[in-house]
């Protein structure tokens, strides 16, 4: 009865980003292509590639909401199953390195803005973003391998086995062995690092803003807010999912709750939209007054007689 409740609410979950999250980010898709051919920026390319990782994510998204509404069994062709959850994984851990390089781009914005500004090259987040796909594709794909392995264990050689009746849920003890450290591995490599550099960039973001004195409050407080909540969306979205690979770990299985755990990551697809687009335009202009302040200041410094 519990996993028909829990089956129902991903349902709802899911049916709720989809409706929401597909036109928000088909919207800020058509922004951000008008922006980069316009004219390329960092922050743009990598917001550009947040938003077609989201799309992506939302395009699949229809197969787990049929998987969802069937009670987890899988009833599509088994060729979708590892492809699906190939696609949902990567493009969710795809999110986490995007959303970090981002907090990176912000941070140097506000504390070297003379300096990054000549650095500031958009091909470095062409290549930074064709990085993340790899190491992400690279990373996960065990999660396409294991659905067919497992398919491959049910046949007795005689006979094709018909396809297993659940995708990339049920597993052996041989399989934990090899799904688990690859987990932990995950939490380490794809959650705790880059959230450790996102909190120390936008924690000091928020810390040299709270100092600026020719900067309007209101900017400041939308600016602070936005470090804040991405901060919180970055937790809350992938913190649940992440912590249920360290206790399975711990105590070597699969946990019941991963599945509830990983619809807070779903929500992350619909939230990108609405904390960057209406928040991009605050802290672009504070690093271009920033820049602006630097440079007089340093033609003061420069023409000052000793």
């Amino acid at each position: 009865h519990a996993s028909c409740h829990d089956n129902g609410v991903a349902l709802a979950v899911y049916s709720f980003t989809f409706l929401l999250g597909l036109p928000a980010n088909l919207l800020v898709l058509f922004v951000y292509i008008r922006k980069v051919r316009r004219k390329a920026t960092p922050i743009d390319v990598l917001l550009l590639n947040l938003t077609i990782s989201d799309l992506i994510f939302l395009a699949f998204l229809p197969f787990k909401m049929k998987e969802a509404s069937d009670n987890l069994a899988w009833m599509l062709h088994y060729e979708l199953c590892p492809f699906t959850g190939y696609v949902f994984y990567v493009t969710i851990y795809n999110s986490t390195l995007l959303l970090t390089a981002v907090s990176v781009e912000r941070y140097l914005g506000v504390a070297y803005p003379l300096r990054y500004s000549v650095w500031r090259r958009p091909r470095y987040a062409v290549v930074a973003s064709m990085m993340f796909w790899v190491v992400t594709c690279l990373n996960l794909s065990i999660v396409y391998i294991m659905p067919y392995s497992q398919w491959r264990t049910g046949s007795n050689g005689s006979t094709p086995a018909p396809p297993p009746t659940t995708c990339y849920l049920n597993f052996t003890e041989d399989e934990l062995d090899i799904l688990l450290p690859f987990r932990l591995e995950l939490f380490l490599v794809l959650f705790c690092i880059p959230f450790f550099i996102s909190c120390f960039c936008y924690v000091n973001f928020i810390l040299i803003l709270s100092r600026l004195p020719n900067i309007g409050r209101r900017r400041r407080l939308r600016c602070i807010g936005l470090a804040l909540s991405t901060l919180i969306v970055f937790a809350v979205c992938f913190g649940p999912y992440n912590a249920s690979h360290v206790v399975g770990f711990v105590w070597k299985e699969s946990q019941e709750w991963r599945n509830v755990a990983l619809l807070f990551s779903t929500f992350n697809a619909c939230l990108d939209p609405f904390i960057f687009y209406f928040s991009s335009a605050a802290v672009r202009s504070i690093s271009t007054s920033l820049k602006v302040q630097q440079k007089s200041e340093f033609r003061k410094y420069a023409h000052t007689d000793f």
